[in-house]
């Protein structure tokens, strides 16, 4: 025994260890609110017995154990409406020891990811349960991140769990041809909790660095469980837009575009072990849309600056990737780059067949303002700036684009 525990350490515990536990017992149970409630249960209790008493010296295995009793309590309770599954989990749990420090517990967190993003939740609901499961963030932290209050955030996770139960949903990691298309969504989700922190989607600053961090953590969990040359290439790719977050914004709290950054600040360190991942999955020979993405990231990131940037390169690799994933954001990210090394009159001619297509995109009219006022066309990068900061709800990005249109 050591000495007694404090809130913080509790708490910090939880966000550190409930992901795994909580994929242990749902292992054991097949039912993610079950579990939930015995892994609280014991944290409740663990509040109570750790602040009085003293702190076990494995905690871990004390909350593993008492989550367990837990379950075993509420299905006795239950007993009439259990399978068979169930009284053999029963058995099984009742006849562990207490000694559970000397028991290997497995990691069962990557079945829970493949449970909490699978297709047939819609990609909030993703969002949501992942963050709820297994990054330990309750309802109210997760309705703060996505501004939504805590009661239909509340309803979104409850909602969520009865389609798990109701549609039968496998906890377990796909196979075979599965595989590809279930860990797509997995890494879809990731990225989506990171581009939310990336760029916050509202509110008044351009990141939010807690969902930054639990997106790089899900993804290390991903490669470490599931070394994957897709999985490597997203968490290269967001490892190396992290390495410049601290560029993005002035002292004062302005947007500082890529093209101005003061690349003395970009973290060297996490450029280097981005790159190092990244030549890593780049040599399993199958690249996918997140190694090339990382690889774009990379160029930039290997640039002295803004003008000696390999744009030759850039534009091959978005072509490349245009040809896995042909969506018009793509086609028009090759296009801003390859207005670096072509006219800047031809790439407006080609951006108007993106128009109707990314007619709602913010991103397609600043980049438009941006490529109009350079070819001298006031008129069209004003209406263009006007619509960007019509469609943008983030105040640093509006306050930045309004400037541009004054400067014009």
């Amino acid at each position: 025994m050591t000495s007694k525990v404090r809130q913080t350490d509790l708490a910090r515990l939880y966000r550190a260890k409930s992901g795994r536990i909580l994929a242990y017992l749902v292992a054991q149970c097949g039912d993610i609110q079950l579990a939930e409630d015995a892994l609280q249960d014991a944290f409740i209790k663990a509040t109570t017995d750790w602040s009085v008493g003293t702190l076990p010296d494995t905690p871990e295995a004390w909350l593993i154990t008492t989550a367990k009793r837990n379950l075993v309590d509420v299905w006795r309770q239950q007993q009439r409406h259990q399978t068979l599954q169930q009284q053999f989990a029963i058995d099984s749990l009742d006849s562990a020891t207490s000694d559970e420090a000397q028991q290997e517990i497995p990691d069962e967190r990557l079945k829970l990811i493949f449970t909490c993003c699978h297709p047939a939740l819609n990609r909030a609901a993703q969002v949501a349960l992942t963050l709820k499961t297994l990054c330990g963030l309750n309802p109210r932290e997760i309705a703060r991140a996505y501004l939504v209050s805590e009661t239909a955030m509340q309803q979104r996770l409850v909602r969520a769990k009865q389609k798990i139960r109701a549609a039968g949903i496998a906890y377990a990691v796909p196979s075979g041809e599965d595989l590809p298309t279930r860990l797509a969504s997995v890494l879809a989700v990731i990225y989506l909790i990171y581009n939310e922190s990336h760029t916050a989607f509202e509110g008044q600053t351009l990141s939010r660095t807690d969902l930054a961090n639990e997106a790089l953590r899900l993804a290390h969990l991903v490669c470490q469980l599931l070394p994957h040359p897709e999985a490597n290439g997203l968490l290269a790719l967001m490892t190396l837009h992290q390495a410049r977050q601290q560029a993005r914004q002035s002292a004062k709290g302005a947007y500082v575009p890529l093209a101005e950054q003061d690349r003395q600040q970009w973290d060297q360190t996490q450029i280097a072990k981005g790159r190092t991942r990244l030549i890593g999955a780049l040599s399993q020979g199958n690249p996918g849309p997140y190694q090339l993405e990382a690889a774009i990231s990379a160029v930039h990131c290997e640039a002295d600056s803004w003008h000696t940037t390999d744009w030759h390169q850039i534009v091959r690799l978005y072509q490349r990737l245009y040809e896995l994933v042909p969506s018009p954001v793509v086609k028009l990210n090759e296009l801003v780059a390859a207005a670096q090394i072509v006219p800047v009159n031809d790439i407006l001619k080609q951006l108007v067949q993106l128009e109707s297509a990314l007619e709602d995109y913010q991103p397609f009219h600043a980049a438009r303002a941006d490529l109009s006022a350079r070819a001298g066309q006031p008129e069209q990068a004003r209406r263009d700036y006007q619509n960007a900061i019509r469609l943008s709800r983030n105040q640093v990005e509006k306050a930045y684009l309004q400037l541009k249109l004054t400067q014009l």
